[in-house]
C-alpha cells in the first residue's frame, strides 16, 4: 500500500476515535511526536520527585511523612508506566534515560524551582498537580492506546495528590496567621510557573495543530491553562489568600476570569538550563542511576537466572 494511502487510513482512524496500537502502522513524525511527548512526561514524573524528597524528614507530623512518601512512590510508578508505554513505540529506556541525562530530552520546567519552605509542598500538590490533571485528564482520550490507559492509572492518583496538597494549605491558613503568610508566600511564587506548564500560547507552539490533527492532544494549550485558571480562583478564595496577579479579574462578557501576561521569557530561560536548579536536578538524577546501577545489574541476574530455571523444567516436563 503506498505511504499516502496509508497516511489516509491511518487519519481515518484516528478521527473515528480507533486508539492506535504498538503494531498498527503509523507514520514517523507521529511516532517521534509520541516519544517526544511521552518521555517528557515521564522524565518529569521522575525529576518531580526531587523537589518533595528532601521534605520527608522534615515533614510537620508522621501523618504528612506517609503521605508524602506514597506521593512520592506513586510518582516513581507514573514514571515507570509511561516509560514502558514509550518503549512500545521502539525505543530502549536506557536511550530515554541518556536522552535526560545529557539534556537532549526536556522535562517540565516546574520542577527547576526550589522548595522553601513546607508550605511549598501544599503548593505544588494544589497548583502544580492541579495543572498537571487539567492536562492529563484530557489525555485519557488520546489516540495512542498504550498512553491513554496509563493516563487513567496516572490521574486518579493525582486527583489525590492535589487534594493533599489543598489540605496542607488548608490546614496552615486555619492555624495561624503567620502559616497563612507562609502559604501566600508560595503561592506567589509556584502560581506563575504553574500557568507555564501548559506550554507557550497556541499561536507560538510549534507542535501543537498536528498533535490536536492527530488526537495526541485533544484540548489547546491556552484553552487547559483557562480551565484552570477559572477552577483555582473560588479555591483561592475559600483559602483567603491572594493569587499574585493584578490583572486577575471575572469577565461576564467571555465568563472567564482574565489574567496578566506570562513572562515567557523566563519559561524558555528555565527550559533552555538556566533555571534555579537545573543543575542540581540533573546532578541529583545522574547520582541516583550511577549508584542505582548495581540493584539493576541484580534484578537482570535474577531474571536471566528465573528464565534458564523456567526453561531447564520445560526440557524436562515434555521430555
Amino acid at each position: 500500500m503506498a505511504i499516502q494511502n496509508l497516511e489516509t487510513h491511518f487519519q481515518e482512524k484516528v478521527d473515528q476515535e480507533i486508539k492506535i496500537e504498538p503494531k498498527d502502522w503509523m507514520p514517523d513524525a507521529y511516532r517521534q511526536t509520541l516519544i517526544r511527548q511521552i518521555s517528557q512526561h515521564a522524565h518529569s514524573e521522575v525529576v518531580g520527585m526531587l523537589p518533595e524528597g528532601n521534605w520527608v524528614t522534615r515533614a510537620p507530623s508522621l501523618k504528612r511523612k506517609l503521605a508524602l512518601l506514597a506521593k512520592i512512590q506513586d510518582e516513581a510508578g507514573h514514571g515507570l508506566y509511561l516509560y514502558s508505554a514509550t518503549e512500545t513505540l521502539g525505543i530502549s529506556r536506557s536511550e530515554l534515560i541518556d536522552q535526560l541525562h545529557s539534556g537532549k530530552a526536556k522535562y517540565s520546567s516546574i520542577f527547576n524551582y526550589p522548595t522553601l519552605s513546607w508550605s511549598d509542598i501544599g503548593a505544588i500538590g494544589w497548583l502544580v498537580d492541579g495543572a498537571a490533571i487539567m492536562n492529563q485528564v484530557a489525555l485519557c482520550r488520546t489516540s495512542y492506546g498504550p498512553y491513554a490507559r496509563a493516563m487513567v492509572r496516572i490521574c486518579k492518583e493525582e486527583s489525590f495528590h492535589q487534594r493533599q496538597g489543598y489540605d496542607i494549605l488548608l490546614t496552615m491558613c486555619r492555624n495561624s496567621e503567620t502559616q497563612r503568610q507562609m502559604v501566600q508566600d508560595s503561592v506567589n511564587r509556584w502560581w506563575w510557573p504553574s500557568l507555564m506548564m501548559f506550554g507557550p500560547n497556541d499561536s507560538e507552539s510549534p507542535h501543537s495543530a498536528q498533535s490536536m490533527k492527530w488526537k495526541i492532544k485533544r484540548v489547546s494549550n491556552d484553552d487547559l491553562r483557562q480551565r484552570f485558571v477559572d477552577m483555582t480562583v473560588p479555591q483561592a478564595e475559600i483559602l483567603g489568600i491572594k493569587l499574585p496577579d493584578p490583572e486577575l479579574k471575572w469577565n461576564e462578557e467571555r465568563k472567564h476570569y482574565d489574567f496578566g501576561n506570562i513572562d515567557w521569557d523566563e519559561f524558555w530561560r528555565v527550559v533552555n538550563g538556566h533555571g534555579p536548579c537545573n543543575k542540581s536536578r540533573m546532578e541529583a538524577r545522574i547520582k541516583a542511576h550511577e549508584e542505582g546501577e548495581w540493584v539493576r545489574d541484580a534484578a537482570m541476574a535474577y531474571a536471566e537466572k528465573q528464565a534458564e530455571r523456567q526453561d531447564v523444567q520445560s526440557k524436562i516436563q515434555y521430555s
